[in-house]
């Protein structure tokens, strides 16, 4: 099936877009973040004035009497696996960007700063059910080909089951991945399952949001459908007590969400569309890269 023309020139957009925000913003900031998430055990050795004492094997040290160091040598090479949520809530947007034309400019913004520090880029596409899977690869083609799955693929299910995608995230990935795991996460629970795959990955949850979602505009009595379950509510958009209500209740349920990635020292990232993801990735990249030296 031939790719319409229409996604080509938008993967081109994208690619100029992201592929100058790389150069210009991301590319040491994402190396800093990452940088030596891979070691392997090279050697021991005596220790010598000048070497690093948190690197000291004590058991080494104690069978001999006199300080031996461990030696680690960074594996550079990583895998980054970008696990994007394409239900259909990621079709909703109102400030002239949907959440999922986002999704394709963040996801693509990773995935070039990805190669450009030679690592691999994998892409898993969910619903409530696995839509598609690209394993990891390098080089530029690639990164264009999981552009074009983000911008063109038509999803079977409707609904999230984010547990699902990690699961099946832990059954294809045998060594240790980057997972940017992308979502306005309207699911079922799902942190037993994040519990589990943190165990084996470094996943970095990515929260999608749109203004309108958090807060109604007073427009009358409308009609509110789930583009997820189809259910339909009539709401009075101009009750300023109901908008207080729904915006109470959302901003709970965010603070919830967040709290319980913080809980398992989970890192996450916050895009809202018709907003500069720009600032949020730097300062995720930023804290990263500062913890990594500390």
């Amino acid at each position: 099936m031939s790719i319409p023309a229409e996604i080509l020139r938008k993967v081109r957009r994208i690619q100029i877009v992201t592929s100058a925000l790389v150069e210009d913003l991301f590319a040491g900031q994402y190396h800093a973040a990452f940088k030596g998430l891979g070691v392997e055990f090279e050697e021991v050795r005596a220790y010598q004035p000048g070497d690093d004492v948190r690197q000291i094997d004590w058991n080494v040290t104690a069978r001999y009497g006199r300080p031996y160091i461990k030696r680690l040598r960074e594996e550079r090479e990583l895998t980054v696996l970008l696990l994007v949520d394409v239900s259909a809530s990621q079709d909703f947007g109102t400030n002239e960007q949907l959440k999922s034309e986002l999704v394709a400019e963040l996801g693509a913004t990773l995935a070039f700063s990805a190669i450009r520090n030679n690592d691999k880029v994998g892409l898993v596409l969910f619903t409530d059910r696995i839509e598609q899977f690209v394993p990891a690869r390098k080089g530029t083609r690639h990164v264009l080909r999981v552009v074009r799955e983000l911008l063109y693929h038509t999803p079977a299910g409707r609904r999230t089951d984010v547990s699902e995608a990690l699961e099946h995230v832990n059954h294809v990935l045998h060594r240790r991945a980057v997972i940017f795991l992308i979502s306005d996460f309207r699911t079922p629970p799902f942190m037993a399952a994040l519990r589990v795959a943190q165990l084996r990955h470094d996943v970095i949850p990515v929260l999608v949001s749109d203004q309108h979602e958090l807060t109604l505009p007073p427009m009358g009595c409308v009609e509110l459908e789930d583009p997820e379950t189809g259910d339909v509510v009539l709401v009075d958009t101009l009750s300023a007590s109901f908008r207080r209500r729904l915006t109470a209740a959302t901003d709970a349920q965010r603070a919830e969400l967040l709290d319980k990635f913080s809980r398992l020292r989970v890192d996450a990232i916050e895009v809202a569309t018709g907003e500069s993801f720009v600032r949020p990735l730097t300062r995720f990249f930023r804290q990263r890269g500062r913890r990594r030296w500390r």
